[in-house]
């Protein structure tokens, strides 16, 4: 039975979100969509050719917050993925029931509740669930009064964001975790448990390999042209047929 979560999107955490928004915006043709400063943090959005989006966060303030001590830890890379969810406290029941942890769980503003699954639980990442409700009319959103860095004119056509390809040491786990805890349907591509979501044009593809560490591998592409991939953000991003 479907739980009604869907994958919404990826999150990066970078040094500087200009570290890589002109190369999702400039070679990717990405659309921004929203962004600003929350908390200890600041974060940019952009959209893709089939609606899929990808998240920039960057550490703000003083050293401690929770991007300085990524950064620090692992150095640039991909830092979470965020489902969402119809109900958070069902969500938070769901996510006790299987045995995980809930972290940093805040139901504080009525327009956006959420908990994280710390990634020493699920598979090496950061996972995040997320309730969330349209502003009323003529509350500020996100993105009032801030600007994303500057960029090159989007290109075209757009790139499309496939999805994450992952490394889990068990099928078993990753099968728990993603379909029976966060309710995808598995499918296989080659020596890959692929997981979708039926409101989600994004996808997980996880290899199982015992010996490597468990986590995010690479974010996958598809354009019709031949993509110039980046190679010092400290992201890995794949193009793929």
């Amino acid at each position: 039975m479907s739980l009604g979560y869907a994958l919404d999107h990826i999150a990066l955490g970078l040094h500087r979100i200009a570290d890589c928004a002109p190369f999702l915006v400039g070679e990717l043709g990405g659309r921004f969509l929203d962004g600003g400063p929350s908390g200890t943090f600041t974060g940019a959005q952009w959209s893709f050719a089939d609606g899929e989006k990808l998240e920039l966060i960057e550490p703000l303030g003083a050293p401690g917050g929770f991007m300085h001590r990524f950064l620090e830890a692992r150095g640039p890379g991909v830092h979470h993925v965020t489902f969402k969810v119809p109900d958070i406290v069902a969500a938070a029941e769901q996510v006790r029931r299987f045995g995980y942890d809930v972290v940093g769980y805040n139901d504080d503003f009525p327009y956006w509740k959420e908990l994280f699954i710390h990634p020493k639980q699920a598979l090496g990442i950061v996972v995040q669930l997320a309730e969330e409700h349209p502003l009323p009319a003529g509350m500020e959103g996100w993105s009032a009064g801030w600007e994303p860095p500057p960029c090159p004119p989007p290109a075209a056509p757009l790139a499309r964001i496939v999805g994450l390809r992952l490394t889990a040491r068990s099928g078993d786990a990753a099968r728990r975790q993603w379909g029976e805890l966060l309710g995808a349907t598995e499918t296989r591509d080659r020596d890959r448990m692929v997981f979708a979501w039926p409101a989600s044009p994004l996808v997980l593809a996880v290899r199982v390999d015992d010996v490597r560490p468990e986590g995010p591998e690479a974010i996958e592409l598809r354009c019709p042209r031949r993509l110039e991939l980046p190679a010092s953000v400290g992201v890995r991003f794949e193009q793929v047929d």
